[in-house]
């Protein structure tokens, strides 16, 4: 049996035996958020693999956007890739913390789930890329970035939606789906973030030491020149352990030696494993990409200001929140023995969220908002800062 039969055999078996485990993770999924007119719409894309094995498949593609009717300026934010089997997990993707940033500065987000990826796991699977050591990174670059090409131009028919000033997004291999989007150009792109961008990592099993990290470092400089007018912010963390400390900036040198714009920030350790960090981190990226956004026009903040502390109540004077007993029996006493930092929001008919750690008045106010209610501070860290 040839290695391509057994692989064939191999992902069809897995294809049968995680269904049951996808299914559980998609009724997992968290609500949708109403407040940011979440949607999905299903776009054909037609990809080949590396085998030159051609397949047209319906991928979901989530939908946020602004109040009001736009026309708005777009952001196509790109998955990354689980190693081997725990794929067939990755149900449909949504990065629902950064979709509000980007909706709060007046984008809409589009969040396309590739080929390979949730519904459509099974034995075709676009963006492999070979072994370890003989990897071949220009069919999986194409693959994953025409399923780009393909949301752009859907995004196009949406009324509510600017494709004339357009930027890409991308984690890990979203990260390197967005720069071979840069080297391919495409009309109206200005501007382009990659989150820990690259491929071929394994934190269990070679942590930091990723398979075939020069042929990263050849296809992106040997194309850069192409896109090499498109301004690009590349933001990674010291303790990735798909990438180590050291590829990434081999990457960067790469690409801007050969003829691209790398704006690249390395950040301090986060977490036990900084490779998602664009997830757990944003008090310390955001402003980052709030520098870089405002060069390329988009000026209007994304950054929450923290409300002056008020008179209405003490923190711990529970009867005074004005929410349902219930919520403040229960996840108003959560939020109390919290430590900061910790925010808490409530809405004018009944809803609330609170949320600790990581950009807690942005995620608070986000789970407060998501049935659609407008939701305001009520706490921050031990303060309150409602105004009735």
């Amino acid at each position: 049996m040839t290695k391509t039969c057994f692989r064939w055999l191999l992902a069809a078996w897995l294809a049968c035996t995680l269904t049951t485990a996808a299914h559980a993770q998609a009724k997992a999924e968290e609500p949708m958020a109403k407040d940011m007119r979440e949607e999905i719409q299903h776009v054909s894309v037609t990809v080949k693999d590396m085998y030159r094995r051609q397949e047209t498949r319906q991928i979901p593609v989530t939908i946020f956007r602004p109040a009001g009717d736009g026309p708005f300026p777009l952001v196509i934010m790109n998955h990354g890739r689980a190693p081997g089997e725990k794929r067939a997990l990755q149900g449909r993707q949504r990065y629902e913390a950064l979709s509000r940033y980007l909706v709060s500065k007046g984008f809409v987000v589009l969040v396309p789930t590739r080929v390979g990826y949730g519904e459509t796991y099974d034995d075709f699977d676009p963006e492999y890329s070979g072994d370890c050591n003989a990897r071949r990174l220009e069919p999986m670059s194409v693959a994953a970035s025409d399923q780009v090409l393909a949301t752009l131009e859907f995004a196009k028919t949406l009324p509510y939606v600017n494709a004339s000033r357009w930027l890409v997004m991308g984690q890990s291999v979203g990260g390197l789906t967005a720069v071979t989007i840069v080297w391919r150009h495409p009309p109206g792109l200005v501007g382009a973030i990659n989150f820990a961008g690259g491929v071929g990592g394994n934190p269990d099993k070679s942590p930091g030491h990723p398979c075939s990290p020069q042929e990263v470092a050849r296809i992106w400089r040997s194309n850069a020149a192409s896109g090499g007018a498109v301004p690009m912010l590349w933001l990674y963390w010291e303790n990735d352990l798909y990438w180590g400390p050291d590829n990434p900036k081999r990457w960067a040198e790469a690409w801007v030696s050969g003829g691209g714009q790398a704006e690249m920030h390395t950040l301090a350790a986060a977490g036990s494993d900084g490779h998602g960090a664009m997830a757990f981190d944003m008090d310390h990226w955001v402003p980052f990409a709030e520098a870089f956004l405002a060069k390329l026009g988009f000026t209007r903040p994304g950054v929450i200001a923290r409300p002056a502390s008020t008179a209405f109540a003490k923190v711990d004077e529970v009867d005074k929140v004005p929410v349902s007993a219930m919520v403040r029996d229960g996840p108003y006493r959560k939020f109390l023995d919290a430590k900061p930092p910790k925010a808490f929001a409530i809405g004018p008919k009944g809803a609330s969220g609170y949320a600790m750690g990581d950009w807690v008045m942005g995620k608070a106010l986000g789970f407060c908002q998501r049935r659609g209610e407008p939701c305001k501070l009520y706490a921050v860290d031990d303060e309150v800062v409602w105004v009735p």
